[in-house]
């Protein structure tokens, strides 16, 4: 009992503190964030904002991704984002606290290309689509096909069995640098959008990674996904 108490008021110390509270509920949003972001959004030095995250990471409140030369940060899963959501009414947050925005919207943070897969506020869509119909298995940060996923992409002509055979990744989450979530990638990341562009659902923009969506590719999402764009 003892262990247990001291465990819990160890936490309860670790998420009272003001500067993690702040950073806490700038995460509630769901995206990943940098250290740096993190900080300027508490108003405390990026030294300081570093410490608290490490002590945040030691204790699997928070995980981190490593994308590129950049480190972000999130909830190391859902369950400890509802318990945070659940103290939110309870924090007192000094005036001011910054909320951080997302980039501003434009063609190229709402379809793109990134590394052969798609990217973007669409490709975050469709991918959460993906796991929402379990067609798609997230484990411990990985993808999964399911049986019903691979059925579901043998009728568009995407084989996951022969996917399986190249000498790169089956599919895995990949962080969208607008949307800070996860996008899919990997060999049926890169099959997917290749279907999707034959079938002009998306059309290339010469000399850009740009991507525009057409009526027939907004038509075909919504009836296998039961998306609207």
């Amino acid at each position: 009992m003892e262990n247990l108490e001291h465990d819990f008021s160890e936490i309860a110390a670790l998420l009272g503190d003001k500067s993690r509270a702040i950073m806490l509920w700038n995460l509630l949003d769901g995206r990943a964030y940098t250290a740096t972001e993190l900080a300027n959004c508490a108003g405390i030095s990026l030294q300081s904002a570093s410490n608290h995250l490490s002590k945040l990471l030691k204790n699997n409140i928070l995980s981190v991704a490593k994308q590129g030369r950049h480190r972000y940060y999130k909830f190391s899963s859902p369950e400890v984002a509802r318990v945070i959501e659940s103290m939110a009414s309870l924090l007192s947050f000094q005036k001011e606290h910054q909320k951080i925005k997302k980039p501003k919207p434009t063609n190229f943070t709402y379809a793109r290309t990134c590394y052969h897969h798609l990217a973007g506020e669409i490709g975050v869509k469709i991918t959460n689509a993906l796991i929402a119909k379990e067609i798609l298995l997230l484990n411990n940060e990985t993808y999964q096909i399911s049986e019903y996923g691979t059925q579901w992409f043998s009728n568009l002509n995407i084989d996951i069995q022969e996917l399986q055979k190249q000498k790169r990744t089956l599919a895995y989450p990949c962080l969208d640098w607008s949307e800070r979530k996860y996008h899919l990638a990997g060999a049926l990341g890169n099959a997917f959008l290749e279907f999707m562009l034959t079938k002009n659902w998306f059309r290339r923009h010469k000399n850009s990674r740009e991507l525009t969506l057409t009526f027939e590719g907004k038509k075909y999402l919504k009836s296998l996904l039961d998306l609207d764009f």
